[in-house]
């Protein structure tokens, strides 16, 4: 992500790279009245990780659909259960669809995450060239106008996480009011 942003130059984001105290970073966002704060961390489970996970109102979890990505995911998964952390996996690098039908191994992919109970956002975003070259430019694929099916994925999973988040900020206000009413 730091490097993405350093190849945007003038158009570089107000990305800040914290690896530690990121309840500072936080509260100096809220003072601000910031909106939204992306916190993008390595995929392990280490003290910063954590960190975010306790921190997060959603945790987004990338996993390419294939077993060993799956795997590989769980401690994440593992730990935003533990914390009470909503979480949901978005399935990327994803072969694409055939008309409407899934690939046979993201079909197989939901069915495993299904059977361990965890979430998935019901799109994809799958594998285009279009992503790799947009990321070597410094910029979103939004910004090329290359590829519309790479701009659509993108769109829509922008549009399921604001809906996420504003369900989940919407049941943790009703929460704190029972607690206050009682």
């Amino acid at each position: 992500m730091t490097l993405w942003n350093a190849l945007r130059r003038d158009a570089a984001l107000p990305i800040k790279a914290v690896k530690r105290e990121l309840a500072d970073v936080l509260k100096k966002a809220k003072r601000r009245d910031i909106d939204w704060v992306f916190v993008d961390t390595p995929a392990n489970v280490s003290a910063s990780v954590v960190e975010a996970i306790e921190a997060a109102r959603l945790v987004i979890i990338p996993c390419r659909p294939g077993l060993l990505d799956i795997e590989a995911v769980q401690q994440t998964v593992d730990f935003s259960r533990r914390l009470g952390t909503p979480y949901a996996i978005v399935l990327n690098g994803a072969p694409p669809r055939r008309g409407d039908v899934e690939s046979p191994v993201v079909s197989a992919a939901r069915e495993c995450l299904a059977e361990l109970k965890v979430p998935v956002w019901g799109g994809q975003i799958t594998h285009r060239v279009s992503y790799s070259l947009a990321v070597s430019r410094g910029e979103g694929v939004q910004e090329q106008e290359l590829d519309p099916g790479s701009c659509t994925e993108i769109g829509r999973l922008w549009q399921a996480i604001e809906k996420s988040v504003q369900v989940i900020k919407g049941a943790r206000e009703r929460a704190a009011m029972h607690q206050v009413a009682a």
